[in-house]
């Protein structure tokens, strides 16, 4: 008798929960839809004019070919040298400033920090190509000031446009890694300690390898947004700096040579490939640093 009220009672309940699962199933829909719209479209039209031939409109590996030969190619690896230089510098400047903000015993100083950086991580293009040439530029205030100009400084180069990167990628780094840093233990500095280990050893041994999957997460967050910048580099250095993204422009508006718009998306999807290939490092281990910063 009590098992079959037991089993009566249970029934109402299983299907309701199923109800509510159907209900949710549809309430994602939309965003399903969206995600389409936005992402699904803008990815079939890349591919297909990848493949396209300009010229007989048929399908093939021309525009791939010529996306990796020449002045493509250079500005390809160009793009890459520069977004790797610049996210491996952010990174290694960024974590000592993320942990001296979240270890600070100053609320005020770590909210002034945190709110600066995410100010700063979103402030590029025009004007912060436009701040860096009236300061640092040819005739820029502290290049006149402290003779930089006859010590060889050059912002229109390489490590200039580096430099500007850096500018916002540094508090990029900072939003990004101070959840980790937080979600380290004190138990285990506690721990270490006890066990006669240096402060050396324990970010040696303890506190590096648990942050390595976010530290590379960090990387992977700054080389994108360092790969896709666009703004600031074509307003300050133009074609002195061979870049990819520079090259897509001008091959969209026959800058330089006349009907290279679909090499121009071959590009495009050589740089989603690039990003594929450095997440694919970055997805296994964010799993493994999710079990011990939860």
């Amino acid at each position: 008798m009590t098992a079959t009220l037991t089993r009566a009672d249970t029934a109402p309940a299983a299907a309701v929960q199923r109800r509510r699962r159907s209900l949710g199933g549809l309430a994602v829909v939309p965003l399903l839809g969206f995600t389409a719209l936005a992402f699904g479209l803008p990815a079939f039209a890349v591919l297909d004019g990848a493949f396209t031939a300009k010229d007989t409109g048929a399908y093939s590996t021309a525009n791939l070919s010529a996306s990796l030969q020449g002045a493509y190619l250079t500005a390809l690896l160009g793009s890459v040298k520069l977004s790797a230089v610049c996210a491996a510098l952010a990174a290694l400047l960024g974590l000592p400033l993320a942990q001296a903000v979240v270890t600070s015993r100053s609320r005020a100083l770590r909210e002034a920090v945190l709110t600066a950086s995410g100010v700063l991580a979103n402030f590029g293009g025009v004007p912060l190509a436009f701040a860096f040439v009236a300061t640092l530029g040819n005739a820029g205030v502290l290049t006149r000031h402290l003779g930089l100009s006859d010590k060889g400084w050059d912002l229109y180069s390489f490590w200039g446009l580096v430099i500007v990167y850096l500018y916002f990628l540094i508090p990029l780094m900072v939003l990004t890694i101070s959840p980790a840093l937080e979600g380290l233990r004190v138990q285990w500095r506690e721990a270490a300690q006890n066990n006669g280990a240096t402060v050396v050893q324990y970010w040696r041994y303890v506190a590096l390898p648990v942050l390595l999957p976010s530290l590379l997460g960090g990387f992977v967050l700054l080389f994108g947004s360092a790969f896709a910048a666009y703004a600031t580099a074509a307003a300050m250095v133009g074609s002195s700096v061979p870049l990819v993204t520079l090259q897509i422009a001008d091959a969209l508006s026959g800058n330089v040579l006349v009907g290279q718009e679909n090499v121009a998306l071959a590009l495009s999807l050589d740089m989603v490939l690039v990003a594929g290939l450095v997440m694919a490092v970055y997805l296994p281990l964010q799993r493994r640093s999710a079990r011990w910063l939860a």
